[in-house]
């Protein structure tokens, strides 16, 4: 899960990281009421749920009330990478010496959180990973002892050579790691953390995101959520008891298990194709579960061909194979559809599949390679093919 930048730093303020004075605004009237309680310059950034605003635009300095009129008016309702401006945040102009970034997140090889440090800020962190590797600083932070004072101010001599400003950087790294910690965060940064023209450090800008499986746990976190379409899918997908998650693929998959769901994919990238999901059914034999699931795949325009693949344990194939009859009679299915059942009553299965008047295929392989052949030039006919 993921908040925009003005939350952000919201958590940061309740956890004394200092932050520049700001008020986010929903229309340009409000923006330039707000104005008039700032000295200019002021700063207006579009507040989106995702990165590169400044490369679109999105964030514009003002020197003046018409130039602030003006910013608003640009950024209010323009698109980012498909998402539409609908706040901005308005913010007090700094001057800044230099720029640095700061962040934490989750590092599976250590299996503990990490900190990173680079004083190459104001700039995408994956840039600087990409181009110099070696100015970014990385301390693994031990889970017992926590973001000690000897650890953060080891950290700050890499960014600060000024006492006074490695005491600043010291306070700051400790209260990050602990709001990080306290929230179940998967992510936390400040980039750019600056050094003011009087030498104060501030958080210029903020990024947080959230484990959605502790969210159960973080009601002032959940409170926060606005979830895109994709998402809205997964979280409605899941109260039906059902796992997926949206890729960018023409191939939609439907699958019972995990594993199975992970080894379908390959196979569909290792013949040349491009898996539209992953979507997993889970064991209960439930016939609505397929109903539901191929309810999902037709709401994804993306999707030109359904590749179903179950090997019946928990799963029993004649159960899916009622749900997918079911399915046919009750949805407008336009698309292709490749079935492959093996396992719990298979046999049983194929014999209900057959008295749809549906063929048959005996393999995963075979299954992909249907499906890859379907998906071509499968838009310009309306008529229903399956594949068994």
């Amino acid at each position: 899960m993921k908040i925009h930048e003005y939350q952000a730093k919201e958590f940061f303020s309740r956890y004394r990281i200092p932050v520049t004075r700001e008020k986010v605004c929903y229309s340009v009237e409000e923006v330039l009421k707000t104005v008039e309680d700032f000295d200019f310059p002021i700063v207006v950034k579009a507040q989106v749920l995702v990165g590169g605003r400044g490369k679109a635009g999105g964030v514009k300095l003002a020197r003046n009330v018409d130039e602030a009129r003006e910013a608003a008016q640009k950024i209010l309702g323009m698109n980012i990478k498909g998402y539409t401006v609908e706040k901005v945040l308005v913010a007090e102009g700094i001057k800044y010496i230099s720029e640095f970034y700061v962040g934490l997140t989750i590092d599976r090889n250590s299996k503990s959180v990490i900190f990173m440090a680079s004083s190459e800020g104001g700039v995408e962190i994956e840039e600087v990973a990409k181009e110099n590797p070696d100015a970014i600083h990385k301390f693994v932070i031990d889970s017992d002892l926590g973001m000690s004072d000897f650890v953060a101010r080891k950290i700050a001599y890499k960014l600060f050579s000024d006492p006074d400003q490695v005491k600043q950087a010291t306070h700051i790294f400790q209260q990050l790691y602990q709001l990080f910690i306290d929230t179940d965060a998967s992510l936390v940064e400040i980039n750019p953390l600056v050094i003011t023209d009087k030498g104060n450090l501030l958080a210029l800008d903020g990024k947080m995101n959230f484990d959605d499986n502790a969210l159960y746990r973080q009601s002032s976190v959940a409170v926060l959520n606005e979830p895109d379409e994709d998402e809205k899918k997964e979280i409605e997908a899941k109260k039906k008891g059902l796992s997926y998650i949206r890729l960018d693929g023409t191939i939609g998959c439907m699958v019972n298990g995990a594993g199975l769901a992970m080894a379908t994919m390959d196979l569909i990238k290792y013949f040349g194709g491009q898996p539209a999901n992953f979507l997993d059914i889970g064991g209960s034999s439930n016939p609505q579960k397929v109903v539901d699931a191929m309810k999902l795949l037709m709401s994804d325009k993306n999707v030109h061909v359904v590749m179903i693949n179950i090997f019946g344990g928990i799963t029993r194939c004649d159960d899916v194979a009622r749900g997918l009859v079911t399915a046919l009679n009750q949805l407008d299915v336009h698309i292709p559809v490749v079935v492959r059942l093996s396992g719990t009553n298979a046999k049983e299965g194929l014999e209900i599949i057959k008295q749809a008047n549906l063929p048959v295929v005996n393999t995963m392989s075979e299954a992909a390679q249907e499906a890859m052949r379907l998906c071509v030039g499968c838009n310009q006919e309306n008529k229903i093919k399956v594949k068994v």
